[in-house]
């Protein structure tokens, strides 16, 4: 949502949002979407997100569709840059795309 973490515990004790539980240590977990109503951010960000993975083997490639998965379900606005292969090399084809 953008805001301070004090913040919420403020609209809790206003009566403005429930956390949707409480963990054992007391922890408040919320629920975004039942309180994207309450972002003060009410224009919609023209920022992209660019989500940069690398997993070691093909057999993980599911793991990279996770993180597209991840990014849309959040509402971002975002491009995916993704690698397969073991070890940091810079001249990998992803990496590239983000130096040039």
């Amino acid at each position: 949502l953008g805001v301070h973490p004090d913040t919420l515990r403020r609209w809790e004790k206003e009566g403005r949002v429930e956390p949707a539980e409480r963990t054992a240590g007391g922890r408040r977990r919320y629920d975004l979407a039942k309180l994207r109503h309450l972002a003060p951010h009410t224009q919609p960000s023209t920022r992209t997100t660019v989500a940069y993975a690398r997993v070691s083997t093909v057999g993980q490639k599911d793991d990279l569709v996770r993180l597209e998965s991840f990014c849309a379900a959040n509402g971002w606005t975002y491009e995916v840059i993704s690698d397969v292969g073991s070890g940091l090399n810079y001249h990998k084809r992803g990496l590239r795309i983000l130096i040039n």
